[in-house]
């Protein structure tokens, strides 16, 4: 029989069905394409072996004076600065007791000490750190008491529980002699609340129903009820960052991973530094610091439209003066700012119904304020991404490139990505670059039940081309001067790790199952059966090739609506050069994939053995 080859076109198609994707690939996993031909994409790697608390919204790298790499890590738990091999705590403190204001009460029996703090501030899964306090008389010694805390519960304001531990973690039980209360001497020191770690609808701003409050005015919603998303930003070797709806943080370098950050209001000379904010950064061009849905000076509370910018290289001073270059400036379209992104000479900031340029001109305006598009939005506060100049975004129902004026993607898996988006979750959608192969990913969650990021759908902006697959990320930034992306995990109730992609080919040194199946193959227009018996295949593998396989699997169907099933499985290898075969079927659809470790693979060309077989 004649060879045919089988061109597929490029990118993965979804618009259709499986029936109208003919000719092209209509599904994917791990899979990316250069110069138009599919391949498995790179491994990753921990980067670091310890496991961080939390699951991280927020990525930033920097380098120092003297070229430390430091990496800032924001959970829904804790603020890291990670250097070289370990995560360092650097999470602000929120307030400090004086000594005698905490107080413990144990019970026979039970781990659970209940502490009380009048007006402690705490919710659940806060942490704080005791010192000083005497044993309790038994097993619940000063060495005990004596540690940082995870705070169990919250009856009411003034007291809270937490579990029992010794310095090794494990649970300790008091007895009958516990009938102490720590002491006089006793000193709690919070750390800022922690976040949520989904999603609640009702909560954030402009989450009132209309009319609940008065038309203009400010809001004021607590940072710790809504889901922790981080901004960062590095003020020249220093660290800003703010978790969204709190304060602005400082993390000074010189004084090294061992010492915490502090709240920007204590910084030295600090004059009306912002209290509450919606996202935080530093201009690149003139080194203001810029706070975006953020309390006016007088207030105390939140205006999600207002944006203010610090004297220019001075995070400590905010008071607008004839000497400075401090100011502020309300957006005067939509509800609430939504998020902002470095861009060519300007900052994007994008509201909940237009995008608006912010861009330095100096004095005496500092910042012009320009409206770029009165109906597009973004769909999180991280749904945008600056690669190679452009900035690509997602909308609530489409993917757009701003390059100097907004425009939108064709894009080829739009309705199975937003139909597939889980809406309530949709604030945890994060978009990241990856310039090395020209990709801009966007991750996301999906379906009802599954609340946490599991999906990406990626687009290759040199060459147009998209395709989508499965990964849990919380967060991912692309090389911006390390040699390879960095990325967390992000598993909700466990363990999550800083990873480091494009490293190898396999998942943490595990495999990484890849692949990649087309729409319906059929001959003319579907009125005869194809008769298949023999396959040459056309791979380039990558990595240790002893091990290296893929398979080609061949599924068939009849008609358009009827499920495909699986009718042949062949496996090649470096050395392969046929396969032979026997399959009929009036459509077919082929699938590429492998499971293996150790080795990359790249398709080329395929040819079949095939012919006409008859009407029935």
């Amino acid at each position: 029989m004649p060879l045919s080859k089988v061109q597929f076109n490029p990118g993965v198609d979804k618009e259709g069905t499986e029936y109208t994707a003919d000719a092209g690939w209509f599904d994917s996993d791990k899979i990316r394409f250069r110069k138009g031909r599919p391949e498995k994409i790179g491994g990753w790697q921990k980067y670091i072996t310890d496991a961080f608390l939390g699951i991280a919204r927020s990525l930033h790298s920097w380098s120092s004076l003297e070229s430390i790499k430091y990496i800032g890590v924001g959970t829904n738990l804790k603020f890291y600065i990670a250097e070289g091999a370990s995560f360092n705590d650097v999470t602000p403190i929120r307030s400090t007791t004086s000594a005698g204001d905490v107080t413990f009460a144990a019970t026979n029996g039970s781990s659970t000490i209940t502490v009380s703090d009048t007006a402690h501030g705490a919710v659940v899964n806060d942490f704080v750190t005791f010192s000083d306090a005497a044993t309790l008389g038994g097993n619940i010694t000063a060495n005990v008491l004596n540690q940082e805390y995870q705070i169990a519960s919250v009856p009411n304001t003034s007291s809270y529980t937490i579990v029992a531990k010794d310095t090794s973690g494990s649970e300790v039980t008091a007895n009958s002699s516990d009938t102490g209360n720590g002491g006089s001497s006793t000193v709690g020191a919070y750390q800022i609340n922690t976040g949520l770690n989904a999603f609640v609808s009702g909560t954030g701003w402009g989450a009132n129903a209309w009319g609940v409050s008065t038309w203009g005015s400010a809001s004021s919603v607590s940072a710790a009820g809504q889901l922790r998303l981080f901004s960062q930003d590095n003020f020249g070797e220093d660290l800003i960052f703010n978790p969204r709806g709190g304060g602005i943080y400082y993390w000074d370098e010189s004084s090294g991973t061992g010492n915490r950050a502090i709240n920007a209001t204590a910084l030295a000379g600090a004059s009306n530094v912002p209290t509450v904010a919606l996202q935080g950064m530093v201009s690149d061009i003139d080194q203001h610091v810029i706070a975006f849905g953020t309390n006016p000076i007088g207030s105390s509370n939140i205006d999600p439209l207002f944006v203010r910018f610090s004297d220019q290289e001075n995070a400590a001073d905010w008071t607008p003066t004839a000497t400075n270059t401090a100011g502020g400036v309300r957006i005067n379209s939509g509800s609430e700012i939504i998020g902002a992104v470095q861009a060519r000479q300007e900052i994007l900031i994008w509201t909940d119904v237009s995008l608006h340029s912010m861009r330095f001109v100096g004095s005496p305006f500092i910042f012009e304020f320009t409206r770029l598009s009165a109906d597009v939005s973004m769909i999180s506060p991280n749904a945008a991404v600056n690669a190679r100049g452009a900035v690509y975004f997602m909308d609530r129902g489409n993917f757009y490139v701003y390059n100097g004026s907004v425009q939108p993607l064709p894009c080829s898996v739009k309705e199975h990505v937003f139909s597939n988006l889980n809406q309530d979750q949709a604030f945890k959608v994060f978009a990241a670059e990856n310039n090395a192969f020209n990709e801009v990913i966007w991750f996301y969650p999906i379906g009802t039940g599954n609340t946490e990021v599991s999906n990406y759908v990626s687009y290759n902006y040199a060459e147009n081309l998209w395709a989508v697959g499965t990964l849990a990320r919380g967060t991912w930034i692309g090389y911006g001067g390390r040699k390879k992306p960095l990325a967390t995990t992000a598993i909700d109730g466990g363990s999550n790790y800083l990873y480091e992609h494009e490293v190898g080919f396999d998942d943490d040194n595990q495999p990484m199952t890849a692949f990649i199946e087309s729409g319906d193959l059929e001959l003319g227009d579907g009125e005869y059966f194809m008769y298949m018996s023999r396959i040459l295949p056309d791979f380039t593998f990558s990595g240790n090739s002893s091990d290296a396989s893929a398979d080609i699997v061949i599924k068939g169907s009849n008609f358009p609506l009827e499920s495909s099933t699986t009718i042949s499985t062949s496996t090649v290898t470096p050395s392969s050069t046929q396969s032979f075969i026997r399959n009929r079927a009036r459509h077919a659809v082929v699938r590429i994939e492998s499971s293996g470790s150790g080795y990359g693979w790249r398709l080329g060309t395929l040819r079949f053995d095939m012919r006409q077989d008859g009407r029935r």
